[in-house]
């Protein structure tokens, strides 16, 4: 291979889950597969690759974005979460984490980290004052099992939970 036909790689510097990460990867590497496939943080999941399933939602600085659909590089310097950055450090579950166990608020379990995420970003947004609400802006992340009714009981019981 000479120079000319190697691929250009570019150092990243990646904060995720509180962790600092660096890597050399190509300008066009997203996200997605950076955790997944350098990083071996396989929690986010990879479905339809087009950003219409919500399967990779991931927090970057505390808002929702679907992994897939982001550069590596548009994330350097910005705190990014995963699902396995959600429980605390002594392994206690996140809120939603919980309530999604409790409410059996999953069936293959695929869709699952992406829910999780999309609500955990749903309840700080104040978005869960309804079942509609909540399905309004849970939308973007699909679940092929169709357990949608567990899955807002479960984002409605972590709000209330939250809220108290």
């Amino acid at each position: 291979m000479t120079d000319q036909t190697r691929p250009t790689t570019i150092p990243l510097h990646l904060t995720i889950n509180s962790r600092e990460h660096s890597l050399e990867v190509e300008p066009r590497v997203t996200l997605l597969d950076a955790l997944r496939e350098r990083l071996d943080l396989t929690g986010t999941k990879k479905g339809c690759d087009h950003g219409q399933c919500g399967a990779c939602t991931v927090h970057v600085d505390g808002e929702r974005v679907l992994a897939c659909l982001t550069l590596a590089a548009q994330v350097e310097g910005r705190e990014i979460t995963t699902i396995e950055g959600l429980a605390a450090v002594d392994g206690t579950l996140n809120a939603v984490q919980a309530a999604f166990l409790e409410q059996d608020a999953f069936q293959c379990g695929y869709c699952t980290p992406g829910q999780i995420m999309s609500a955990v970003a749903c309840i700080r947004e104040g978005h869960a004052g309804s079942d509609e609400e909540i399905r309004e802006y849970m939308a973007g992340n699909l679940c092929r099992c169709g357990a949608y009714p567990h899955i807002v009981a479960a984002v409605r019981q972590a709000a209330q939970e939250l809220r108290s």
